[in-house]
């Protein structure tokens, strides 16, 4: 048996492979007020539309506290939605039974971002990578070790890994780990929440073409998730800004680092370090953090930061639209092109 199974017919209709439609979730804060009359939420995620092809990556990027995890675990599954829908190849996943939910799950994957944190200590590799296999019943026994070894084999490890444990391990082969284990299944598409950032500079140039080889292998779809535009720059055909629960931009990899629109977008980029100085556009330094989720602004959310607010940005929240070449902004001062 092959360790990963060739792609169905995702994309016969031209269809995304996954869809979100006004998908919004909310976490409980605790209460304020007089005694505790007023609950409080943390509006994580708010009315995010997002469509991925099949075979694409997307890279999500936003500040720490902007949503971009939250939106991975939602499309997942993983977290329930308070509003909106999710749906994979055209089925909304908040329809599915049990039975069916489990067996799409061999289909979506995640990728943790620490893989000293995401492994088992008390597992050996055979163990971690294998237990996928096992629960959706895919292999038993010699043809099971052969398809771990063919998986490790896949993310650049030996055989020599089976029988040993997460701690013997550098950062870059326990993510390669966690890598085999979420292809262990089958998947078509796979969640990488940040799998980089906990690595040496290196070890992320040789992890980052790995998940590229392996895309064009095995026909996946990404969603990459991560703070670094430096890195989303590489592995994404499309880039996605968040910030504070919302996608404030969207276009293909080229328009955004060429034509950002959006002021939030235009300080992300201004703080890319680079070699060349004379190609180095001015450093945008943003006042203040980021609102509080729990008590987000009116209007636009950026409005208390942007440096080219005007009174409507105070009072009217701008939608995401598009403009030319699908490119899209919301902004009131920068629209779409």
């Amino acid at each position: 048996m092959s360790p990963v199974s060739e792609p169905n017919a995702a994309a016969r209709a031209g269809e995304p492979l996954v869809r979100t439609a006004a998908l919004s979730k909310e976490f409980a804060a605790g209460s304020d007020g007089f005694l505790g009359s007023r609950k409080l939420t943390v509006k994580a995620v708010t009315a995010v539309n997002l469509e991925i092809e099949p075979g694409e990556t997307i890279g999500l990027v936003g500040e720490s506290g902007s949503g971009k995890s939250t939106l991975g675990r939602l499309i997942l599954r993983l977290i329930d939605p308070t509003s909106g829908s999710v749906f994979f190849e055209g089925r909304d996943l908040s329809s599915l039974g049990r039975a069916e939910l489990r067996a799409l799950r061999r289909e979506m994957q995640l990728v943790f971002q620490d893989p000293y944190a995401s492994l088992n200590p008390r597992m050996r590799v055979r163990s971690i990578v294998g237990e996928g296999i096992e629960i959706h019943n895919l292999a038993r026994g010699r043809e099971k070790d052969e398809r771990i070894v063919a998986l490790l084999d896949m993310v650049g490890l030996s055989a020599d890994a089976l029988e040993r444990y997460p701690h013997e391990f550098s950062g870059g082969q326990r993510q390669r780990i966690g890598i085999a284990r979420a292809l262990a299944v089958n998947p078509r598409f796979l969640v990488l929440d940040e799998p980089v950032s906990a690595l040496d500079v290196s070890i992320q140039a040789q992890i980052i073409n790995l998940l590229q080889d392996l895309q064009e292998k095995l026909k996946l779809t990404y969603l990459f998730i991560a703070h670094d535009l430096r890195v989303v720059e590489h592995i994404s055909r499309r880039v996605a800004i968040m910030y504070l629960g919302k996608i404030v931009e969207l276009a293909s990899r080229d328009e955004i680092y060429q034509n950002p629109r959006h002021p939030y977008t235009r300080a992300l980029l201004s703080a890319i370090p680079t070699v060349d100085q004379t190609q180095k556009p001015e450093r945008i330094k943003l006042p203040g953090e980021m609102p509080s989720p729990v008590s987000p602004p009116s209007g636009c959310a950026f409005h208390p930061r942007c440096p080219y607010a005007k009174d409507v940005c105070r009072t009217a929240e701008p939608p995401l639209e598009a403009g030319r070449g699908g490119h899209a902004v919301a902004c009131h001062v920068f629209p779409a092109p």
